[in-house]
C-alpha cells in the first residue's frame, strides 16, 4: 500500500512551466512520499512499535498521517518556535506531541534520547535517510510515466531530503544532463553556502517567513550529488516568495507555503520546458499569508 498518490502534472501557461501538484498530496505537501516510504519499510520488517520524529512541520505531519494509517503509535517532537496551527494539526492526527528545545536541533536531542530509552522505536528524520529520498524520487518516475522530459526541475531546499529525491529520479531515468535550480530564501540559505563553500556549511540562525526551509545545514548527501550533477542555487527574498505564493492561488486556486513560494519565484524563463515541485505545505492559511506580507512592508 503507498501513502501518497500519483499528483497531477499541469502546464501553466500564465507561468510557462510544468507544475508537479505535490501540494495536493492527502498529508498536504510532498513530505509523504519518503516519509511514508520508509514508515512502511519499518511497518512491513515488523521493526516499529512506534514512529518517532522530530518536526514541528510537514514532516510531522507527514509521519502522524502514516502511523495513523499503518496504525503504529507516533511521538513528535517539536521546537518551541513550532506553530499552533501545526501542532494542532499533527494532534490532529492521533500523535503525540512533545514540546522540547529552542530549535529543531533541540527537539532532535530529545528524539535520540527518547530512542535510546525506548526499544522499538523507530526514528524518522525529516530529510535525512535514503528511504526518504527513494521515496521523493517518485516524483520524477510519475513524470517520465507522462512521457514529459523537463529541461530543468526547480525545487525548494530546506535539509536537502527532496533536492536528493529529484536528482536520483532524474538519474534513474538516464536524465542526468537535466539541471536542478535549488530555490531557498535569504534567511536560510544553507544550500547555497554550501555550494559556495564545497561543503555543508551551518548556518547562523534562520530568518525567513519560510520556516519550512529552516535547515540551518543540508544533509552531505545534497552535497555529494552536487558533484555528480548540474545544481544552481537560487537565492530570493521573502517578498519574492510570498508574491509568487499570491499569484499562484490566483492562478491555481491553490495555497501554498512560502517555501513553495520560493520554488515558484525561482523560474528562470530561458528554460523551454522547466518542472517546478509545488511543494505545498501545511503551515499556511490566508490569514497567515496577509500577516507576513504586513510585517513585510513595515520593514521597507
Amino acid at each position: 500500500m503507498s501513502l501518497h498518490i500519483v499528483t497531477p502534472l499541469l502546464y501553466s501557461p500564465g507561468l510557462k512551466c510544468w507544475l508537479k501538484m505535490d501540494a495536493l498530496q492527502p498529508a498536504g505537501s510532498f513530505k509523504i512520499r519518503g516519509i511514508g516510504h520508509l514508515c512502511e519499510y519499518y511497518a512491513h520488517e515488523g521493526q516499529a512499535k512506534c514512529f518517532v520524529s522530530s518536526s514541528g512541520g510537514n514532516a510531522g505531519i507527514a509521519v502522524s498521517y502514516a502511523g495513523q494509517k499503518l496504525g503504529i503509535p507516533v511521538e513528535v517532537v517539536v521546537p518551541k518556535t513550532s506553530s499552533p496551527l501545526m501542532i494542532d494539526k499533527i494532534k490532529s492526527l492521533g500523535a503525540n506531541v512533545t514540546v522540547h528545545g529552542e530549535d529543531w536541533n533541540g527537539a532532535d536531542a530529545r528524539v535520540q534520547a527518547m530512542l535510546r530509552e525506548n526499544e522499538g522505536y523507530a526514528y524518522i528524520p525529516p530529510f535525512n535517510h535514503p528511504k526518504i529520498w527513494d521515496g521523493h524520487a517518485s516524483i520524477i518516475r510519475e513524470v517520465a510515466a507522462e512521457h514529459i522530459k523537463p529541461d530543468v526541475v526547480i525545487v525548494a531546499v530546506g535539509g536537502g531530503g527532496l533536492l536528493c529525491g529529484i536528482v536520483q529520479g532524474l538519474h534513474e531515468q538516464g536524465w542526468n544532463d537535466v539541471p536542478v535550480i535549488a530555490a531557498e530564501t535569504e534567511g536560510a540559505a544553507s544550500m547555497a553556502a554550501a555550494l559556495k563553500a564545497g561543503e555543508p556549511v551551518t548556518l547562523d540562525s534562520i530568518e525567513t517567513v519560510a520556516t519550512s526551509l529552516g535547515a540551518k545545514r543540508v544533509c552531505d548527501q545534497a552535497i555529494a550529488w552536487s558533484e555528480r550533477h548540474e545544481i544552481i542555487s537560487a537565492v530570493v527574498s521573502d517578498k519574492q516568495a510570498l508574491d509568487a505564493c499570491a499569484h499562484f492561488a490566483n492562478e491555481q486556486r491553490v495555497l501554498v507555503e512560502p517555501a513553495c513560494g520560493a520554488a515558484l519565484a525561482a523560474i528562470k524563463h530561458r528554460y523551454k520546458s522547466p518542472l517546478v515541485i509545488v511543494c505545498g505545505g501545511n503551515g499556511v492559511s490566508l490569514d497567515l499569508v496577509n500577516a507576513w506580507s504586513h510585517n513585510l512592508r513595515g520593514q521597507l
